[in-house]
């Protein structure tokens, strides 16, 4: 294993002490004021966005403690960023600090210096993204799903770089496959991702929705809500008695093979035809009779 990714599984800070990630050297930088490596004061409006920042709301309460925060005091911490060229810089991290300095009508920002290729960015963010408190489940399923698909990982891989078990991403994963209503709803944390659990147990995005409104609507808690769904799935798998014609193919096979044969169907039209069997000779028997 590289020390890179040794570097994402332990975080950010190790992963900038790496050299690896830079394309240039220092030495080549085309403004000697702004050198890679370095901590400077740049202007803020040199400064851009990350368009790999996975993050997609910033809180207004907190964001605006720290605008009036920075606005008496300064920016303390430096923020991360990727030189461009010259006068072009890219936020790596801590995009919360540029934007309440925005707000706060700085004209400059204290910036550590770095030059990392799009895939080093969409790591870096993606691993300083995921080890924040704040950050909701949907925001860290599209972190996951982004390091997957751009970065060609697999879970095994991805589970390896951030630190967390495989399991636990697949459960980030999972999330992504809700209706966008209901995952709205758990960005909004309208409701939790126990409840997302409960929800992905059901067979159909009409079924998900039609329960998520009742939770909802009913404010249940995870439990309830897991009831709910496990008595719909009973509700669902339970046969429907067969037709005429389906009850005589099913004395017509018990018959053909001289075992007792059960036909069963779901509400949906779907189910299972069932050839019971005594021994292995029996079954050995059955089976022969399909190869003649």
């Amino acid at each position: 294993m590289t020390n890179k990714k040794n570097a994402l599984g332990k975080g950010l800070s190790a992963l900038l002490e790496n050299a690896s990630t830079d394309i240039t050297s220092s030495s080549n930088s085309s403004d000697s004021n702004f050198l890679a490596g370095s901590i400077s004061r740049i202007p803020l409006s040199y400064i851009e966005t990350n368009p790999f920042q996975p993050r997609i709301d910033f809180e207004k309460e907190p964001l605006l403690e720290l605008t009036n925060s920075i606005k008496e005091h300064g920016l303390i911490q430096p923020i991360t960023v990727r030189k461009l060229g010259r006068d072009q810089f890219q936020i790596i991290s801590e995009e919360r600090r540029y934007q309440a300095s925005k707000l706060a009508a700085l004209d400059e920002l204290p910036c550590f210096i770095r030059i990392a290729n799009d895939q080093d960015m969409l790591e870096m963010a993606i691993v300083e993204n995921v080890q924040r408190k704040d950050l909701n489940a949907i925001e860290i399923g599209l972190s996951f799903k982004r390091l997957i698909e751009e970065c060609h990982l697999t879970q095994e891989q991805l589970s390896i770089k951030i630190g967390k078990n495989r399991s636990t991403i697949s459960n980030f994963l999972r999330l992504l496959n809700l209706p966008v209503q209901i995952q709205k709803a758990i960005r909004d944390q309208q409701i939790t991702t126990g409840h997302a659990k409960a929800l992905l147990s059901l067979n159909s995005e009409e079924e998900m929705i039609n329960t998520f409104n009742i939770i909802l609507n009913e404010k249940l808690s995870v439990r309830a809500s897991e009831n709910l769904t496990s008595s719909k799935k009973k509700k669902n798998s339970t046969p429907v008695a067969l037709s005429r014609y389906e009850m005589r193919m099913q004395n017509d096979l018990s018959f053909q093979f001289s075992s007792t044969v059960k036909i069963s169907k779901s509400p949906k039209g779907n189910g299972k035809i069932v050839i019971s069997f005594k021994d292995e000779e029996d079954l050995t028997r059955i089976l022969d009779s399909f190869e003649k």
